[in-house]
């Protein structure tokens, strides 16, 4: 138990963190960036036809409730008041879309989750209609190529294909969101007199919002047909959005909301321009601050809004690489083949062989991220042979997160001309110091891990706190974070001559789905 005496005097600070397997609420000191409590619930993905991704928006917005509720009474456990709680933040799955009834607060239709692929035969009709026919033609506005993963796109097919928003918008009730906005919306009045907004690094991330002007575009809505009365208020970072209308910890403002790449960026106070991070959850998100200044990438990057801790605050933007499926992998192992029983055993199966012995996974299930960007690619195996075990496989699932990192490392360093001296991870899978050797050996720089690995979390305090202004984010006042450090461990040679037999894995993945064209 932790002493009373210690933590009366705090400023606390929670954080939802509602991911793409998980929810999870977490509270801070906001003096020392410690961990006091948290609770987590599991979320479940729903997979109505191959390659759609779901989720309930009633059961995501259910979970943040119990994980309040049980994080609270961790923290009376600890002999710890709830009085010393002073605001909450967001941090969500990004690009992951809701759309609900403005008149009964109930939602239109499942969330469409960020790997969700039914969107590709509307990519293909979106491409075909720009100049150039070019998946980069939106680029100088929003920084995004036009694929399946934004918001954007989901929110088209959703007004194309489902009558009930169709009748909603045409009756002028349609709500649009990403996580964060139907979370404040609802945990702030909902259909009485909620919150209906967003901050700058979720609305980068649906392709309708200006780059440079931070405002919802024109000519982008007019590209994807989606009025522009239905989006929410943009806002910055770090500002009191509104109160919480009930529960627990009614009346607390809600002060920071951060995409959970971007709370990530921030949790390992990555605020220099060059610095990075690497997270490894669900998907992997590489990202680099590259200061005040949005750098369009010229090899498969995304440029996006890193933060922006004010309303009165310069914008920071960043470059990231983003690959679809990392602990997925390890859960569809768990889940769909059967090979592991917990995600945590992965490294135990994986430590049993020391190598995979000429085994590559390209785990293509939602076709290729950064930097291919190809939705007709699907998941493939390489190089089996009757030698081949689950031992193997289970290595290669590990090898294959690292050498898509290495593949993001490789086109950030082009893009920035800045290489990385060091990559600084975080995210469940760090967990695994299997994988973090790999990692190193694999990219042949330091790998450096914080002891303490909820930095996504902690973004979304320390967003939350510097809007009361009980979080300080100067150098000298920021905690000291104890790390450990993987070094490479295997010789240039055998680096590059794995990664080259990846990349012969990868093409094998490719242009695995017929096109509707060419299917007609």
């Amino acid at each position: 138990m932790m002493a009373e005496s210690s933590v009366t005097q705090l400023s606390l600070v929670g954080a939802i963190d509602q991911g793409t397997s998980s929810t999870r609420f977490l509270i801070f000191s906001s003096q020392k960036a410690e961990l006091l409590t948290y609770h987590q619930e599991e979320i479940r993905l729903i997979y109505p036809k191959e390659g759609w991704v779901e989720e309930d928006p009633l059961e995501i917005l259910q979970s943040v409730k119990t994980c309040i509720y049980k994080a609270v009474e961790n923290l009376k456990a600890l002999n710890i008041s709830q009085e010393n709680m002073k605001c909450i933040g967001i941090t969500n799955q990004r690009e992951t879309t809701v759309v609900w009834d403005k008149v009964t607060g109930q939602p239109l239709h499942n969330a469409i989750v960020w790997l969700d692929t039914r969107t590709a035969s509307t990519v293909e009709k979106l491409i075909a209609q720009s100049p150039g026919k070019s998946k980069d033609h939106l680029r100088p506005l929003c920084g995004l190529p036009i694929t399946t993963y934004f918001s954007a796109v989901k929110l088209k097919w959703l007004i194309d294909n489902c009558q009930e928003v169709q009748d909603a918008l045409r009756e002028g009730r349609l709500m649009f969101g990403t996580i964060d906005s139907w979370l404040l919306w609802n945990l702030t009045g909902g259909k009485n007199g909620g919150q209906y907004l967003t901050d700058v690094t979720n609305a980068s991330r649906t392709m309708l919002m200006n780059i440079n002007t931070l405002q919802w575009d024109t000519k982008l809505c007019s590209f994807f047909d989606i009025p522009k009365e239905i989006l929410p208020e943009i806002r910055s970072s770090s500002e009191v959005y509104g109160h919480l209308c009930d529960g627990a910890l009614k009346g607390l403002p809600v002060s920071g909301i951060l995409g959970d790449q971007q709370a990530a960026l921030v949790g390992q106070m990555c605020f220099k321009a060059g610095q990075a991070k690497n997270t490894y959850g669900t998907g992997c998100f590489l990202l680099m601050n590259t200061g005040e200044q949005a750098v369009e990438s010229k090899h498969g990057l995304l440029t996006t809004v890193g933060y922006q801790l004010g309303k009165d605050q310069p914008v920071i933007y960043a470059l990231e690489g983003a690959i679809a499926i990392a602990g997925a992998c390890v859960r569809w192992l768990r889940d769909n083949m059967g090979i592991i029983k917990t995600s945590e055993e992965i490294e135990t199966l994986a430590s049993k062989v020391d190598s995979t012995h000429g085994c590559y996974f390209v785990p293509a299930f939602s076709g290729l991220f950064c930097p291919y960007w190809l939705a007709d690619a699907r998941g493939t195996i390489c190089g089996l042979t009757q030698f081949t075990t689950k031992e193997h496989i289970a290595r290669a699932a590990l090898e294959a997160v690292c050498f898509q990192t290495r593949e993001l490392l490789e086109a950030m360093n082009q893009d920035s001309g800045i290489p990385l001296k060091s990559l600084q991870v975080d995210g469940g899978m760090t967990g695994n110091n299997l994988l973090m050797q790999l990692q190193a050996d694999l990219l042949g720089i330091n790998v450096v891990r914080p002891s303490m690995p909820e930095t996504t979390a902690l973004g979304a305090a320390m967003a939350a706190g510097v809007a009361l202004g009980i979080w300080s984010l100067k150098a000298e006042d920021l905690a000291s974070i104890t790390i450990d450090t993987f070094k490479p461990s295997i010789v240039a040679k055998e680096r590059d001559d794995r990664f080259a037999q990846w990349k012969e894995a990868v093409k094998r993945s490719m242009h695995w789905v017929p096109s509707e064209s060419s299917t007609a």
